[in-house]
């Protein structure tokens, strides 16, 4: 259920709570428009630190690349919190065009992941990746289980590929040494993540 809240003063009151409470890291505003997603569950949480962990792996730190279990994402330096995004999981690669401004980043990083909680769709948030310039964006599903993959094209995020239990496709990046691929185990579905150069692998 979507709640639209018109009174400034009963807004600031759960803007304050929410902020006290620490309940507000995960809050986004799109175009001046405060949007609350729901928390992260353990689940969540596993997976962005999984996916951490390879890009981790499948990148140089020692040349700059830069690996962050969630940031700020913003078309401006001035004013950035008025439209900004917080992916899940977010690589910048050395030389790449997102600027590190302390707070936040400006321009789209090389590779963003977004794990949504029920009741969101991230791909909505793709017109605005596109606009920063965000490389490749991976959106994996949890109900039911599927991970997409979007990559820049002209200018916009266009879909790459999708692996879901009926058609475990393999993903390859187009940025990272690396392809996805869903599978089918127990106690839920696991995403298996390949460096397609030195074949390690990794089990998300």
């Amino acid at each position: 259920m979507t709640v639209l809240i018109l009174d400034p003063v009963f807004e600031q009151i759960i803007k304050d709570d929410r902020e006290k409470h620490g309940l507000d890291r995960w809050d986004e505003v799109w175009d001046g428009v405060l949007v609350v997603p729901p928390a992260p569950d353990n689940e969540q949480r596993r997976l962005v630190l999984e996916f951490a962990i390879a890009f981790v792996e499948a990148t140089d730190r020692g040349r700059g690349d830069q690996v962050l279990p969630g940031a700020n994402v913003s078309d401006r330096e001035e004013g950035w919190t008025e439209n900004y995004r917080i992916p899940d999981v977010l690589v910048r690669l050395a030389g790449g065009r997102a600027k590190d401004c302390g707070t936040h980043w400006v321009g789209g990083p090389d590779v963003a992941v977004e794990i949504p909680s029920p009741g969101e769709d991230p791909r909505q948030k793709l017109d605005f990746y596109s606009k920063v310039g965000t490389r490749e964006v991976l959106i994996v599903e949890r109900e039911p289980w599927a991970i997409e993959l979007y990559q820049l094209v002209g200018g916009m995020l266009q879909p790459a590929g999708r692996s879901d239990l009926s058609n475990p496709a393999i993903l390859a990046s187009g940025v990272l040494p690396l392809t996805f691929q869903l599978r089918d185990e127990s106690p839920r579905p696991t995403i298996l993540v390949s460096h397609t150069a030195t074949g390690q692998t990794w089990v998300v």
